[in-house]
C-alpha cells in the first residue's frame, strides 16, 4: 500500500450508536480503573498518572504507527485515555489544589487550545478529514484532555455541585439527549455536535463508575473496584464483536486508490 494511499484511509470507525455505546462503557471502565489504582492500591494520583500515561503513550504511538483500522487497538487506545484523563483530573483538582471550578477552567483551556491549533493547522477539526499522522496526532491529543476534562466536570457535578453520582448522571445523559435532538433535527454544526457528545460521556461515564464503586455513605454501590472494571471490560470486548466495527473511509480515498 502506497504511503499517500494509506494516509487516505480511515483508522477511526464511524460513528454509529454503536460507538457511542461503547465509548460510555469505556468511560466508565476508565473510572474504576483509574480508581483502582490510584485509590485500592493506594498508589496515589501521580503515580496512577505515570502509569496509565506510559501505557497511552505506548498504545497510541501503536494506533498512529498501524496501517489500517484495528478495533481493538483503537478502543484500547480510547480506554487507556480515559484512565490517564481519570488520575490526571484528579492529581490536578486534589494533588494541585485548584479544585474541581479550577481544574475543569484549566483543562478546558487546554482542550480548546488544542482544537483551535488543530484548526489551524490542518484546516479541520473533522473526524473524517484525518488523513495524515499529524491530523491523528492532533484527534488523540483532543481526546486526552477531553478525557480529562470530563473526569472534573463530573467530579464537580456530583460534589461541588451536590447532585450526587444518580443526579450527575441524569443531567450529563439529558445533555447528550439534547445533543441528540440537535443532531436529528436542526442542521447545527456535525462537527460541534461530536465533540460536544464526545466531551459529555466522559462526565456520564465518571459519575457512572463513581457510583458503582464510591462507599455507600458517599451515595456509591461499594463495588469492588477491581471486579467493576473487570466486568466492565468484558462487556466492552463483547460489544467490539458483537457490534460491526468498520473504518470510515476519507473524502478522496477513492480516487487515490485509483
Amino acid at each position: 500500500m502506497s504511503t499517500t494511499l494509506r494516509q487516505a484511509v480511515a483508522k477511526v470507525p464511524v460513528v454509529t450508536f454503536g460507538f457511542w455505546v461503547i465509548k460510555i462503557l469505556a468511560t466508565t471502565l476508565g473510572e474504576t480503573g483509574g480508581d483502582a489504582v490510584t485509590m485500592s492500591l493506594n498508589l496515589g494520583y501521580l503515580i496512577g498518572t505515570a502509569i496509565f500515561a506510559a501505557i497511552f503513550v505506548v498504545a497510541v504511538s501503536a494506533q498512529i504507527a498501524a496501517a489500517r483500522f484495528r478495533p481493538f487497538l483503537y478502543w484500547f487506545v480510547i480506554v487507556a485515555t480515559t484512565t490517564a484523563g481519570t488520575t490526571l483530573a484528579d492529581f490536578c483538582d486534589r494533588s494541585l489544589g485548584i479544585g474541581y471550578v479550577g481544574g475543569s477552567l484549566l483543562l478546558f483551556a487546554c482542550l480548546m487550545a488544542t482544537l483551535l491549533v488543530w484548526h489551524r493547522t490542518m484546516g479541520s477539526v473533522a473526524v473524517d478529514q484525518i488523513r495524515s499522522r499529524k491530523a491523528e496526532g492532533f484527534y488523540w491529543a483532543t481526546i486526552m484532555f477531553s478525557q480529562t476534562l470530563g473526569t472534573a466536570l463530573g467530579d464537580f457535578l456530583a460534589d461541588t455541585g451536590g447532585l450526587g453520582y444518580e443526579g450527575g448522571a441524569l443531567v450529563f445523559g439529558a445533555a447528550l439527549a439534547v445533543v441528540a435532538l440537535l443532531y436529528f433535527f436542526t442542521s447545527a454544526s456535525r462537527v460541534t455536535l461530536f465533540w460536544a457528545a464526545f466531551i459529555l460521556t466522559r462526565p456520564l461515564g465518571a459519575t457512572v463508575g463513581d457510583y458503582l464503586d464510591k462507599p455507600v455513605a458517599n451515595g456509591g454501590l461499594a463495588l469492588d473496584r477491581f471486579e467493576a472494571s473487570a466486568a466492565l471490560a468484558v462487556v466492552i470486548i463483547l460489544c467490539i464483536l458483537l457490534i460491526p466495527q468498520r473504518a470510515g473511509r476519507h473524502p478522496g480515498a477513492n480516487e487515490t486508490a485509483a
